[in-house]
């Protein structure tokens, strides 16, 4: 958690810094955790502004007001096409970012100082930034998602709830597509397809609250449902189940030498970018029931494919993210060659006017 005593950083950290946080909240959620965020707020706006965009119905909007706009800006989201809500929300936070250094962060990401300053810096060093996430407390399902993390950070990159992100790039690309599921993964290849640079920071560590298990529970099948978008991942994932079953047929031996594998491979992740100081020493172990729920759930998430994809927030969301190949194919790539680092909004000054327009 940021400390009240960090009161008077703004200027110290970079007078260009904007965080942008988009939500949705129904009215027991937000009788239940708005306190809890209305602190951090009032912590996180004597570092930088802070806008928030909040979805939210109108009497929960109206309460938010009262609790937050003494401390941040207060916005509804602007109409944007697509079915993923938060899609609109981010586009209006980036468009009525009043800086060039934006932090893009959900409703449970808890940064503190140190890991606030440290994606602000590589954002002179690429247009997206992508720290790691971390849990704030370690109830067992949280162990559980560990698992998963540790996995990705061993072989390539996690996915954090957070990013820091350059407006003019944001700009300069028309924004991004509000039609896919996994759209922190459609965001940073859209970043890349438009010729921004990618900064990962596995060693910044930003804390996210965990969700309750009931919320953990009910999105298993959905997350599995992001893995559409990564082939790869997909294809192996998809073997798990059938490996081990064959596996426990005709060589049982070779099962628990996996499982080992897997909780090694796990560990390596863990120990990376300096870890072992932020995940439980445990963790690594939680590696195997992750990859035993993902192998069932990668199944049930095919098959919600031909009923028209994953549901989501009333309906439905057929795909997970766009292949990067279609974005380059049709992206234009105004960040190519020289860039200009001043972070002057004339960059993509066409795609700004057509932004501006739809929202109008």
């Amino acid at each position: 958690m940021i400390p009240v005593s960090a009161a008077g950083y703004k200027v110290a950290m970079h007078p260009d810094v904007e965080y942008v946080l988009p939500l949705r909240w129904s009215d027991d959620v937000s009788r239940r955790d708005a306190g809890e965020l209305t602190d951090y707020l009032r912590r996180l706006s004597s570092l930088v502004d802070v806008t928030v965009v909040d979805g939210s119905d109108p009497s929960t909007f109206r309460r938010h007001h009262d609790l937050w706009s003494p401390h941040v800006r207060h916005l509804a989201p602007e109409p944007w096409p697509g079915r993923n809500g938060k899609v609109a929300g981010v586009v209006t936070g980036m468009l009525r970012a009043r800086h060039e250094r934006v932090v893009l962060a959900d409703d449970d990401v808890r940064y503190d100082v140190g890991s606030l300053r440290a994606v602000v810096a590589g954002l002179d060093d690429g247009e997206l930034v992508r720290p790691q996430n971390v849990f704030t407390s370690w109830p067992w399902h949280a162990r559980w998602d560990a698992g998963r993390s540790l996995l990705n950070r061993a072989v390539s990159h996690d996915h954090p709830g957070t990013f820091g992100v350059r407006r003019s790039c944001f700009v300069a690309m028309g924004g991004y597509d509000g039609d896919v599921l996994f759209e922190n993964l459609e965001l940073t290849r859209t970043v890349a397809s438009c010729g921004g640079r990618v900064v990962d920071l596995p060693g910044v560590f930003v804390g996210r609250v965990p969700p309750d298990a009931g919320h953990f529970w009910s999105q298993r099948v959905r997350q599995a449902y992001d893995d559409l978008a990564q082939p790869a991942r997909l294809m192996l994932e998809m073997s798990v189940l059938p490996l081990a079953l064959l596996g426990l047929r005709r060589r049982p031996v070779t099962v628990p030498a996996a499982a080992l594998a897997a909780v090694l491979l796990a560990e390596v992740g863990r120990r990376r970018a300096g870890g072992a100081s932020a995940y439980p020493p445990s963790a690594a172990c939680w590696a195997l029931p992750w990859l035993g729920e993902r192998s069932v759930c990668i199944w049930l998430a095919l098959a919600q494919v031909p009923r028209g994809g994953v549901p989501y927030a009333g309906g439905r969301v057929r795909r997970a993210a766009t292949p990067i190949r279609r974005l380059r194919s049709r992206t234009p790539r105004p960040l190519d060659g020289d860039r200009d680092r001043s972070g002057a909004d004339g960059v993509g000054l066409t795609a700004a006017v057509r932004i501006l327009e739809t929202l109008a």
